[in-house]
């Protein structure tokens, strides 16, 4: 008989939870293009922070008259934990004496793959609370990209965010394209490839440069009615949270199985709408 401690034995909760909170915070498309600043002050699923955005402050210039003082009124928004998913999955018995010693990592790999299949498809459906100067095409009429077109479209993209102010010395932009648009893109002889980038640092899964923005791609921009979105900004612009609040095995009292659980719980804000930018596309 196989040697059950190497295998489903090591179904140990504090393990896998330990190693699957690592193992999601790499890799992820989305990940590499949001910030976590108040992750630290979420702990439960419902708890919520308050973000304070400072107001802008303006400039006179001091004249004979005496200084006024303007009052400042900074605004603020919610960051609330409201999504919450989870897998659970049974282990049979015979399944614990055939299994080979990497069957946990390989259950962990598939749990990480499930949680960022979600989690990125609600971080991209942030494209909502883009800033209406910042939309490239209309929903009636949406641009058509080919490999001719596809540059001066990304360079409006960048243009947005420019002139939004929202490209700083410390704020990178990125772009999310999906696989359709990245064929296009590796026609395009202004695209910079990964491998041709110079010395500056691209985001993990970067395939390349363009228009100044890091290029990622997600499969998770998928049509709807006819069109899909690419979506860029830079990492000021969507706050995210998460937690990977439990992981728990039970035994099954219905069949010789163990029962393996987990919860996941997430939320994210557009804390600022002039860092984002997107285009909207017709599908090919």
């Amino acid at each position: 008989m196989a040697d059950e401690t190497n295998a489903y034995s090591a179904f140990i909760p504090e393990i896998w939870s330990g190693k699957l909170n690592a193992m999601l915070q790499k890799d992820c498309v989305m990940l590499q293009c949001v910030n976590r600043n108040w992750e630290g002050e979420i702990q439960n699923q419902g708890d919520t922070v308050k973000i304070i955005t400072p107001a802008d402050v303006s400039i006179s210039t001091l004249g004979s008259t005496a200084i006024s003082y303007s009052e400042l009124e900074p605004t603020s928004m919610d960051l609330v934990i409201d999504q919450k998913k989870f897998f659970a999955f049974k282990i049979n018995d015979v399944a614990k004496v055939q299994a080979n010693t990497s069957i946990m990592e390989a259950h962990l790999v598939n749990a990480k793959k499930a949680i960022e299949e979600v989690q990125d498809a609600y971080l991209l459906s942030q494209h909502t609370n883009v800033d209406a100067a910042n939309i490239v095409g209309t929903d009636a009429a949406p641009v058509a990209l080919d490999k001719t077109t596809i540059y001066q479209n990304f360079v409006k993209l960048a243009l947005a965010l420019k002139n939004a102010d929202a490209v700083t010395s410390s704020s990178h932009p990125w772009v999310v394209i999906n696989p359709t648009v990245e064929s296009y893109l590796l026609q395009s002889p202004e695209f910079i490839g990964a491998n041709n980038v110079a010395d500056e640092t691209l985001r993990n899964g970067a395939i390349g440069r363009i228009a100044g923005m890091d290029v990622l791609v997600s499969t998770n921009l998928i049509a709807t009615d006819s069109k899909y979105y690419v979506l860029a900004g830079t990492n000021d612009a969507i706050t995210f949270a998460s937690q990977l609040a439990k992981i728990e095995t039970l035994r099954d009292k219905d069949s010789f199985s163990d029962l393996v659980r987990g919860l996941y719980l997430y939320g994210a804000k557009t804390v600022q709408p002039k860092a984002i930018a997107k285009m909207i596309v017709a599908a090919a």
